[in-house]
């Protein structure tokens, strides 16, 4: 165990995380898996931390137990996210920054955290969960977009600064995949009728992409994938279709790509 790579997975209760973790220990990683409350994933050779992302305090205890136990960490995945489903103009500004503090914040409360002992081994791996909307649009889902649009330009310029340290920041971008986002995510605050038929049209559609997404396996074996890899990329689109759709935008006409996103969504009739 003790030559064992150590990795830390934030989110772990269900989805991705959970399937990461997993992963990660068949692979052989020590996995050190982060949840709100104790007992909430219970995996088969996953040890579990008690850690909040939205709180510096408990990530600083988290983290610190972690190094603890371990003595290193080599490898962080930035996995713990929500969603806000609603048009912007319906989501108050509290439930916005309630988003970002978990899928933005969280993520740069735990690399603060980490950075020093990866610094001082001149060794790391941080990786960092987002998804297809960090480089696409995602109407009625625009804050969720935003976020994740935040955490791929914070990655990269992270990527720049840390290299010569022996150190790799690194985005996995995931397309819709079988996971509780639908029914875990927050509806906006507001109900605007101006917005209903879109919302309700595009709320289909996004709930049947997830409904007939693939497995989070996917996503956790190109997460594995990256943290072993000698030479790793900066960004690894997931899933079917997710290299094409990075392709798409930024090869296809501006306008072009507008008509066949919005029909592919169904923002209008």
């Amino acid at each position: 165990m003790t030559d064992s790579q150590v990795a830390v997975v934030t989110g772990i209760s269900s989805g991705i995380g959970k399937a990461t973790a997993a992963e990660l220990a068949r692979r052989g990683f020590r996995v050190f898996g982060t949840v709100r409350a104790a007992g909430a994933a219970a995996l088969p050779g996953v040890e579990e931390v008690v850690l909040d992302v939205r709180d510096e305090a408990s990530v600083e205890r988290g983290v610190a137990e972690v190094l603890g136990k371990a003595g290193r960490i080599d490898v962080l995945i930035n996995n713990a996210g929500t969603s806000i489903v609603g048009a912007i103009e319906e989501t108050d500004t509290a439930q916005a920054r309630e988003l970002f503090d978990v899928n933005f914040f969280g993520a740069v409360r735990m690399t603060r955290a980490v950075l020093p002992a990866m610094r001082a081994r001149r060794a790391g791996r941080l990786l960092y969960v987002s998804s297809v909307v960090g480089f696409l649009p995602a109407p009625f889902m625009g804050f969720y977009s935003a976020s994740k649009h935040a955490l791929e330009g914070y990655a990269e310029s992270l990527d720049h600064e840390v290299r010569a340290l022996g150190i790799r920041a690194i985005l996995l971008e995931p397309v819709f995949m079988k996971t509780r986002l639908d029914k875990n995510s927050t509806l906006a605050a507001r109900s605007i009728d101006d917005y209903a038929e879109a919302r309700a049209r595009v709320g289909a559609s996004i709930n049947a992409s997830v409904a007939g997404g693939e497995d989070p396996a996917v996503v956790a074996a190109a997460v594995a994938d990256a943290a072993a890899a000698p030479r790793p990329r900066l960004r690894y689109p997931v899933g079917k279709g997710a290299g094409a759709l990075a392709k798409l935008r930024s090869l296809m006409p501006e306008r072009v790509f507008d008509r066949g996103f919005r029909k592919r969504f169904h923002v209008e009739v």
